[in-house]
C-alpha cells in the first residue's frame, strides 16, 4: 500500500492519465471538487489575512497619529517629566515610555505594560509581509503588539520615545480560528466529492439507460427506440437524435433487406429458366431443331436481361458509395435531345415519337448519365404505351428570378399511373402491378430504371415531377439548369 502512494506521489502524470480516462461522473466529480476546493481555499486565506490585516492596520494607525500628536505637543514646549501626558497625549490603548540617555523612564502612561526589555527580547526577526517595515513586531505569550522607537532632543538631552501598540491579545483564538477554517475546507472538498459523485451519477442516469437501451439493439429486432427524457434540455435532445437515427437506420435496412430479397428474385427467374432451356437442351436439342433454335434463344434473351439488371445493380451499388465517377461538361441540351430522338425513331416502329419544341440552351453535366437518365423515361413510355401510342418531347427555356432553366416535358398516352403509386415509382424494384410490365408482348422490367434516372437526376441538380392519369398517360417534368 505504501509502494502505491509513493508511486502515485512520484508519478503525477500517472494520476493525470488515469482521470483522462476515467469515467464522465469521476471526472464532473473531480473538477467540481477541485474547483470548491480552490474556493475555499482562497475563501480561507482572504478571511485570516483580512483578519490579521486589519488588525495590524488599526494598530499602525493609531500609532501613527499618537506619534504625529506628541510631536506636536513637544513643538509647543512641553517639559518632559512625569507630568508630560496630563492630557491624552496618545489614543486609548497606546502605551508611551519615554527614556532618558542613560535608560531611566523619564514618563510612563501605564506601569503594568511588560517592560521594554522583555519587549525587545521578544522581537520577530521576520515579521509577516503586511506589517509596517518602520515597526517591530514582538510576540509574547498570549498577544502581539507593535513596537515604535522614535529620539527626540529635549534641552541637549537625548530621549527615546518608545510607543506600543497591542494588536491582537487573542493569539490563540486567532490560531483556532485558522484550524476551523483549514478543517471547514478539508470537509467541504469531502462533501463536494461525495456530493459530486451522487449528482454527477443521478444526472448522467439516462445516458447509462441509452447506452443499455442501445446494447440491446439489433439488427433484427430496431424496433426499441430511447425514452425521451420530460425536460427539454440536452440529454433530451441528444434522445431524438438517436431515435432519429434509429428510424433512419431501420429504414436503411429495412430497404436493403428488400433490394436483396427483390435482387435474388429478380434473378432467380432468369436462372430458372436458363436452367430449365438447358436441362431441355441436353434431352432433346441434339434431335430436335426446333427445340434448340427455341432453346439457344431463349437463353440469350434471359442472359441478357441478366446482364443489364446485373449492370443496374453495379452502377446502383457505386451510386451508394459515391464511387460512379461522372465526367462533367458543357453539354448542348438541344443537340443531346435531337440525337436521342433521330435514333429513338429509327428503333421504335410501334409508337409515334415526337420532338415538338427544342429550346437551345447550355447544361453542365455528365453526358453519358444524362443521355442514360432521358433513354430510361424514353424506354418507359414505350414499354408501357400501347401500340401505335404517342410520345411528346417538348423542351423549353425559361428565365425568372430564380436563374435560367430548361423545362423539359416527356409525355405518352400509355396505361398512366394510380395516384398512390405515383411517389413509389421512383423506388429500387418498385413495380405498379403485373399488368403494367407485360404490356408489350411479355417485355418485363427490373424496377430499376427510374431509381437509376432519379440518381441521375439529384447529381445534376434536376428536379424531377410526375403527373399521370390511369389509362390517359404520364408526363414526367424535368427542370434542368442552365450555364450562365
Amino acid at each position: 500500500m505504501q509502494f502505491g502512494i509513493k508511486a502515485w506521489l512520484r508519478h503525477p502524470k500517472m494520476m493525470l492519465n488515469r482521470l483522462r480516462y476515467a469515467q464522465i461522473s469521476t471526472k464532473i466529480t473531480c473538477f467540481y471538487a477541485s474547483v470548491l476546493l480552490l474556493v475555499l481555499l482562497l475563501t480561507s486565506g482572504l478571511t485570516g489575512l483580512g483578519v490579521f490585516f486589519s488588525f495590524y492596520h488599526q494598530a499602525e494607525v493609531e500609532l501613527e497619529i499618537s506619534m504625529n500628536h506628541v510631536l506636536k505637543v513637544m513643538e509647543q514646549g512641553r517639559s518632559i517629566d512625569m507630568d508630560f501626558g496630563r492630557d491624552d497625549l496618545v489614543l486609548p490603548g497606546v502605551v508611551l515610555r519615554i527614556v532618558d540617555s542613560r535608560g531611566k523612564i523619564v514618563y510612563e502612561n501605564d506601569v503594568h505594560y511588560p517592560p521594554i526589555k522583555r519587549i525587545e527580547e521578544s522581537t520577530v526577526k521576520n515579521p509577516p509581509f503586511w506589517a509596517n517595515k518602520n515597526m517591530q513586531v514582538a510576540q509574547l505569550r498570549n498577544a502581539t503588539l507593535y513596537h515604535a522607537r522614535m529620539d527626540v532632543e529635549y534641552r541637549g538631552q537625548i530621549y527615546q520615545m518608545h510607543f506600543f501598540k497591542t494588536i491582537t491579545a487573542e493569539k490563540h483564538f486567532l490560531e483556532t480560528l485558522q484550524k476551523i477554517l483549514f478543517l471547514m475546507t478539508i470537509l467541504g472538498f469531502l462533501l463536494a466529492l461525495v456530493a459530486g459523485f451522487f449528482v454527477s451519477r443521478r444526472i448522467l442516469q439516462p445516458i447509462r439507460e441509452m447506452t443499455a437501451t442501445a446494447r440491446k439493439i439489433e439488427v433484427e429486432k430496431m424496433d426499441r427506440r430511447i425514452a425521451v427524457p420530460p425536460a427539454r434540455d440536452e440529454l433530451a435532445e441528444l434522445a431524438e437524435t438517436f431515435n432519429h437515427m434509429l428510424d433512419r437506420l431501420e429504414g436503411g435496412f429495412e430497404q436493403q433487406k428488400r433490394f436483396v430479397s427483390d435482387a435474388s428474385h429478380e434473378l432467380r427467374t432468369p436462372v430458372t429458366v436458363i436452367l430449365g432451356y438447358s436441362d431441355l437442351l441436353s434431352r432433346w436439342g441434339r434431335s430436335d431443331e426446333a427445340v434448340l433454335d427455341e432453346g439457344i434463344a431463349s437463353i440469350r434473351s434471359e442472359a441478357e436481361n441478366m446482364q443489364q439488371l446485373i449492370e443496374k445493380l453495379l452502377f446502383l451499388a457505386r451510386a451508394d458509395q459515391n464511387r460512379q465517377v461522372l465526367h462533367k461538361e458543357n453539354i448542348e441540351l438541344s443537340e443531346l435531345l435531337a440525337d436521342i430522338i433521330k435514333k429513338m425513331k429509327l428503333v421504335t416502329k410501334d409508337h409515334t415519337v415526337e420532338l415538338l419544341q427544342n429550346d437551345d440552351g447550355m447544361i453542365y453535366g455528365d453526358l453519358v448519365t444524362v443521355r442514360q437518365m432521358f433513354r430510361i423515361f424514353l424506354d418507359n413510355s414505350t414499354k408501357y404505351t400501347p401500340k401505335g401510342g404517342r410520345i411528346v418531347v417538348v423542351s423549353q427555356k425559361v428565365i425568372n428570378a430564380e436563374g435560367s432553366f430548361m423545362e423539359v416535358d416527356l409525355s405518352d398516352n400509355g396505361i398512366g399511373i394510380a395516384k398512390e403509386d405515383q411517389q413509389k415509382v421512383f423506388e429500387r424494384f418498385y413495380r405498379v402491378d403485373t399488368s403494367r410490365t407485360k404490356v408489350q408482348g411479355g417485355v418485363s422490367g427490373t424496377g430499376l430504371g427510374l431509381s437509376i434516372a432519379s440518381w441521375i437526376a439529384e447529381q445534376h441538380g434536376i428536379e424531377i415531377s410526375l403527373t399521370s392519369e390511369l389509362g390517359e398517360g404520364t408526363t414526367i417534368h424535368l427542370r434542368i439548369p442552365l450555364c450562365e
